[in-house]
């Protein structure tokens, strides 16, 4: 089983003004798509071809040396976006048990959002910044390239269950926003799909 391109459940156009279509046709049928075809040819007549890739990555010490890097690249790369897509959506509301834990482990929502913003902008070069859920306690990371928290700690340095990420590799953002990541970073709160946020945040529970 190869990994394949996920569908989006949007049209390109459908985060505009915030994440324009050009960006996003690029980012998926481009970028995307060569870490899965990248990823495929690695994982070619290996006993981890029909692995979920979430479960690949969280297994990465089980993987040869010789493939090791390239999939946790390529099969990172392939995982972040897909997770990435799913939490992007205009017009739904931060509520119930995900806003009341936010606000619990970082006092309000503004102060959780500075935050955020304050991780993604100053991840040097490319990289991710995510919510995750470790131990029942919310708290930002970043993870350089392409990284992932259940990659664990030794890996990629941080570990939790995501619950949103926004990705800031240039190539996101640069088309529209040029170097100001901070603006991306900005637009990303108005195209946040809380609701899919809550369902990742219960199933971490």
């Amino acid at each position: 089983m190869s990994y394949t391109l996920p569908h989006l459940p949007y049209a390109y156009n459908a985060l505009e003004p915030y994440f324009d279509q050009n960006t996003m046709m690029i980012h998926h049928t481009k970028h995307h798509q060569t870490y899965i075809n990248n990823a495929n040819a690695a994982l070619a007549d290996t006993e981890f071809l029909d692995i979920p890739v979430e479960d690949l990555i969280s297994r990465l010490d089980q993987v040869p040396d010789n493939k090791r890097n390239i999939l946790r690249n390529n099969a990172g790369g392939h995982a972040n976006h897909s997770f990435f897509w799913k939490i992007l959506k205009p017009n739904t509301y931060l509520k119930g048990n995900l806003k009341k834990a936010i606000e619990n482990d970082f006092e309000n929502i503004d102060y959780f959002k500075e935050t955020f913003e304050k991780s993604a902008t100053s991840c040097f070069g490319s990289g991710w910044v995510w919510l995750v859920n470790k131990n029942n306690k919310l708290s930002i990371v970043s993870t350089a390239n392409q990284d992932n928290p259940i990659m664990g700690e030794l890996i990629s340095g941080a570990s939790g269950t995501p619950i949103l990420c926004l990705d800031v590799w240039e190539h996101a953002y640069y088309l529209q926003y040029q170097n100001q990541r901070i603006n991306y970073v900005k637009a990303f709160w108005n195209i946040v799909n809380w609701d899919q946020a809550s369902i990742n945040f219960l199933k971490s529970i």
